[in-house]
């Protein structure tokens, strides 16, 4: 079927139980539907945009109180929607980033990290992580010591990952942001893959600056996100323009430097805003999705030569999982070679791993019911017998 010309419909939430392991904390909630249809038009949100004409002062509909409930909502005091982590990123790196200043960030973090601090004109230095994958505060501040001695100053900021996207493991931020402020550097929290499904608080954990990814883990179209901060940094962060014409003389009132003006318009603003009860109820349930999460993980490990890389017991629901002494095995000698996995999951109404994966592959056991994990489970030992594969 196709929506329109050459748009295909894209069906996979609706015919199969999709494990991607960055889509899980994405799917749009009914509400966030109707309300694209209702505000997909570009500018829809501005019919009554008055004085001072900034997205954050909308009260109809209320983007006003949006705003404020985001930033009780990660335990900060000021709070804006950004298309995506990686322009809060950007936006911390190019208010607190002077050129040649040094920046720390891990041996895990994304590269729109790296690259938020590139255009800024920083210098990436990385924290190593341990023999489990873990970034410790140990090395965090052996880290800071060492750049402070590079360079004859302390980094301008630190970034670190709550869970990190390759493994989903989860990292010592509290400990970090405590030997951060001891050295007096501030730090950026990564909240792509917490900040709407489990509970966060920034404050509580010490940091300076909270990002989340709408698109990601709160149940929003793309491209969303938010950036959350302290009263301390609010006026920096959000400074407003001061840029007048030399000819005409004009000013452009509190539009906000580092946004650009406004962000979020239309449909990816409204989503976000009309899951926004839903992601505030779900992150309360975040110990029955590692339950759930644990059914899948418990039936990998039973499959011969299957190993977990990430964290054991997890943490997450995104998990990294080696399966080179099972169903690689298997596609050596298959017909479809790697391709037979993916096929299999296909016919048994499953999605989201990378076709061809039989080596090293992630995914997001997220959103899924008690009975959809049991099935999971059952698929992946399934597929172990039916091709000659132990199961304990």
């Amino acid at each position: 079927m196709r929506c329109t010309g050459d748009i295909e419909v894209r069906d996979l939430e609706e015919v199969a139980i999709n494990i991607d392991p960055i889509q899980a904390g994405g799917r749009l909630t009914a509400d966030a539907m109707k309300a694209i249809i209702a505000y997909g038009d570009g500018y829809s949100v501005c019919d009554n945009c008055r004085k001072p004409f900034r997205l954050d002062h909308i009260k109809k509909p209320p983007l006003d109180a949006f705003h404020h409930d985001l930033a009780r909502f990660v335990g900060m005091d000021e709070a804006r929607v950004m298309p995506g982590a990686r322009r809060g990123f950007q936006a911390v790196a190019d208010t607190y980033v002077e050129k040649g200043s040094p920046v720390l960030l891990t041996a895990l973090s994304h590269y729109t990290e790296f690259l938020a601090i590139e255009a800024a004109g920083g210098v990436p230095r990385e924290i190593p992580k341990d023999a489990k994958n873990i970034i410790t505060a140990d090395a965090a501040a052996s880290r800071i010591e060492d750049v402070t001695r590079e360079f004859g100053r302390p980094p301008a900021l630190l970034f670190i990952d709550h869970f990190d996207y390759q493994f989903g493991n989860e990292h010592q931020v509290r400990e970090i942001a405590r030997a951060a402020r001891a050295y007096d550097v501030k730090v950026m929290y990564n909240g792509a893959y917490t900040v709407g499904i489990m509970p966060v608080d920034g404050k509580e954990l010490g940091v300076d600056f909270v990002v989340g990814s709408g698109h990601k883990s709160m149940a929003s179209p793309a491209p969303s996100g938010l950036l959350a901060t302290t009263k301390e940094h609010a006026q920096e962060l959000f400074r407003t323009t001061q840029a007048k014409g030399d000819i005409t003389g004009r000013a452009f009132g509190v539009k906000e430097v580092e946004l650009l003006g406004c962000t979020l318009m239309g449909a990816t603003i409204m989503g976000m805003m009309a899951s926004f009860p839903h992601v505030r109820e779900r992150v309360n349930r975040w110990e029955e999705e590692l339950a759930n999460g644990k059914i899948v993980i418990d039936a990998l490990r039973s499959i011969e030569g299957t190993a977990i890389l990430s964290e054991y017991p997890r943490k997450h629901t995104l998990t990294r999982v080696d399966t080179r002494k099972s169903f690689d095995r298997v596609a050596e000698s298959h017909k479809k070679r790697g391709y037979f996995f993916t096929s299999a999951l296909s016919e048994k109404g499953i999605g989201g791993v990378i076709p061809g994966a039989t080596r090293v592959w992630k995914f997001n056991t997220y959103g899924l019911t008690k009975q959809q994990a049991e099935y999971l489970a059952s698929a992946f030992t399934g597929i172990a017998r039916e091709n000659g594969i132990p199961v304990s």
